[in-house]
């Protein structure tokens, strides 16, 4: 096995991403060759998940326990198992797959420190491993007996998933094989295990492995890795987990989608990052497979999660007990649970759906969800952590211990959320471009180069912009193919004016070309196909206004007020920033007033505030210093006397000016109130 720093370095330069279909997957898009981010938004925030949050991270699994307990499997420590929880062998391959990924940027500060670290990792690993290619330290040192006896709950096949997809991350990124040896001893062991006329027929309580199979078999050819994942998915909706619990105190099958087989289900539901997870996996299937029963089901279920169980932040999951989603509409503020894992598998199925259709809505939901369910789980110093993103903090908020969804903490008991944030930052610009035979696609906004193979030949754009401060999108062609390709830019669901300008020696084939203003495309691209030349340039202008939004009427949470958002990112109050620390829960805000911006350099890494009018409700007594509610005769005519009239609550309300920041950038201060949601006056 190599240890050399320099055999960690990037093999070609070819874009090494999560999701690499086959040459036979029945799909629209595939990820583009080349994506390199080199500045702006997402630059900065990379660069602090590369500088902070992925080289602490041995240090942190040192000291919580992790790495000591792979030391006890492997016979190279003494002591006791560290830990509760059987899955905590993940968050060491969630590092490994982020750690694997940096290095395939050309652009990673300190490649021989880190490569180090992979490589000692990656040697434990091995050293762990049983001689049958099992592997998962809970049933190797802290419960050892029966394997995969406990499927419910055990999380063997779960981290067995995570292994693999480290796996194909350090194959992809270095061209080295140790850990995909590894992997594939274990998978292969799983193989014998599981399946028809096998020792075994079940799936895991947690899915995860479905996908991470799908990808092992990309990586390497074996089509019965690619069969197994379709085994477990077929067999979901089976009764395979079912435990007896008269007392009630378990979660039921729909929590880890055993209720009813994937292809009938009508709805999303359960734990939420268990279901996504697991419809990531069934869409890979789709797309190797071309079933359109399968391919159906993952659009009828993404279609139901967007419109009645994802919050206005791309966040999902509604309940604190089980993790799970709620009803349709059920989208609590103070109680959002929105746990950052879950705005994860969102994004990593919401791309896989976008490579199966080439629809641009999947990559609208991509967009708001990592500005806006992912971003605010990482602190701006990359240090602090957030495992639940609420969308309101009350004044008067009690912090407990381990507050999970209030303030940041630099790592959890249960620390699934900081290595997933890592592995996604370190592979973001697999995100952001696709192309097919007729040409190139940027499905987001972000300084760099990107390009791949089309039926012409090899097209590579460069992208300049100030997204999503500004709205100003520069593509410049700087390999132009053999013939005529098409160009496409995604015109986002919140845009609601757009104009696209060619340099002056162009002619752009486009109804909106020179400048004119129209609603965007029907299907969300703005398709420019023409024979280009290298350096040809198009401007794409989003308006990027700020906007009031509201609810649908049965989000019962919020009848009655509006949330603030400018571009792709969504807005909060947050105490620190009004004059004088007003309570929170008393602001009302003026609609009529209008929103200003002003950008602030100095403020939260800097950031475009959004700034508006509003009252701030007096101290005056309640009816009845016991008794929180107040009533009046019904048919009052004096509206003064109503009982949602709030002058009768609290007399004379004051002006106030209202500051709000960008949502993700919230908690990076002292302690204190935040809200999303305002009520409006």
């Amino acid at each position: 096995m190599s240890s050399s720093p320099a055999a960690s370095r990037p093999v070609s330069t070819r874009l090494s991403g999560p999701v690499r279909p086959s040459d036979r997957a029945r799909i629209a898009l595939r990820p583009a060759e080349v994506a390199r981010i080199t500045g702006g938004f997402w630059h900065e925030r990379r660069r602090v998940n590369a500088e902070t949050s992925i080289p602490q991270g041995p240090a942190l699994l040192e000291s919580a326990g992790n790495l000591h307990n792979l030391r006890l499997a492997a016979g190279t420590a003494d002591g006791a198992y560290r830990g509760a929880l059987p899955f905590l062998d993940s968050d060491v391959t969630k590092w490994l797959e982020a750690a694997s990924w940096q290095l395939g940027d050309p652009d990673t500060p300190n490649r021989r420190t880190l490569s180090g670290a992979v490589d000692r990792v990656i040697r434990l690993l091995a050293e762990a491993q049983q001689d049958d290619g099992y592997l998962q330290t809970w049933y190797q040192v802290a419960k050892p007996g029966p394997r995969f006896a406990e499927l419910l709950r055990g999380h063997e096949l779960y981290c067995a998933g995570h292994l693999f997809q480290a796996a194909v991350a350090h194959h992809r990124s270095t061209g080295r094989e140790d850990l995909l040896t590894v992997a594939r001893r274990f998978a292969d062991h799983i193989d014998g295990t599981f399946g028809p006329g096998k020792p075994v027929d079940g799936i895991c309580g947690h899915p995860e492995i479905e996908t991470a199979l799908v990808e092992l078999y990309r990586e390497t050819g074996e089509r019965r890795y690619l069969d197994l994942a379709g085994y477990f998915i077929d067999r979901r909706g089976h009764g395979l987990l079912d435990e007896d619990d008269p007392r009630g105190l378990a979660p039921g099958p729909d929590h880890c989608q055993d209720h009813v087989p994937v292809r009938e289900a009508k709805t999303v539901t359960g734990h939420a990052v268990r279901q996504l997870y697991l419809l990531a996996g069934a869409t890979d299937v789709a797309a190797e497979t071309g079933e359109p029963e399968l391919r159906a089901a993952m659009e009828r279920l993404w279609e139901a999660m967007t419109t009645t169980k994802t919050y206005l932040t791309g966040g999902v999951g509604a309940h604190h007990r089980w993790e799970d989603f709620g009803d349709p509409y059920e989208l609590p503020n103070e109680r959002a649970y929105c746990e950052t894992c879950a705005a994860i598998a969102s994004i990593q199925w919401s791309w896989r759906m976008a490579l199966l259709t080439g629809q641009a809505r999947y990559s609208d939901l991509i967009e708001r969800t990592l500005y806006n369910g992912v971003l605010p789980g990482v602190s701006l110093d990359g240090r602090g952590w957030l495992y639940t993103n609420p969308l309101q903090v009350r004044d008067g908020y009690e912090y407990h211990g381990e507050d999970q969804g209030a303030r940041r903490a630099p790592w959890f008991t249960c620390a699934c959320c900081p290595p997933n944030v890592m592995r996604l930052l370190a592979s973001l610009p697999h995100y952001v471009a696709s192309t097919d035979a007729d040409g190139l696609q940027l499905h987001q906004y972000a300084d760099g180069s990107y390009g791949g193979s089309t039926a012409d030949g090899r097209v590579m754009v460069r992208v300049d912009t100030g997204y999503p401060w500004q709205g100003r999108i520069t593509v410049t062609v700087d390999e132009a193919g053999t013939g005529e390709w098409t160009l496409s830019l995604r015109v986002p669901q919140w845009c609601r004016e757009y104009a696209v300008t060619p340099t002056a020696d162009d002619s752009v084939d486009s109804p909106s070309a020179g400048g004119a203003r129209e609603p965007a495309q029907q299907d969300g691209w703005l398709r420019i196909r023409r024979t280009w030349r290298p350096g040809n340039t198009v401007v794409l202008d989003l308006g990027i206004q700020p906007r009031l939004t509201a609810a649908h009427p049965r989000v019962d949470a919020v009848r009655g007020c509006v949330a603030l958002e400018r571009g792709p990112l969504v807005y909060c109050l947050e105490q620190a920033d009004q004059p004088g620390a007003p309570r929170l829960d008393d602001v009302l805000l003026d609609t009529t007033a209008g929103l200003t911006t002003r950008h602030r350099p100095g403020l939260l890494g800097g950031i475009t505030t959004l700034v508006g009018s509003g009252l701030l409700r007096g101290p005056g007594p309640a009816p009845a210093a016991w008794w929180p509610y107040r009533s009046v005769p019904s048919g009052t005519p004096d509206a003064d006397r109503a009982p949602h009239d709030t002058r009768a609550w609290n007399g004379a309300a004051v002006p106030v000016e209202l500051t709000a920041i960008p949502y993700y950038a919230w908690a990076n201060r002292h302690r204190g109130s935040m809200r999303v949601w305002l009520p409006t006056c």
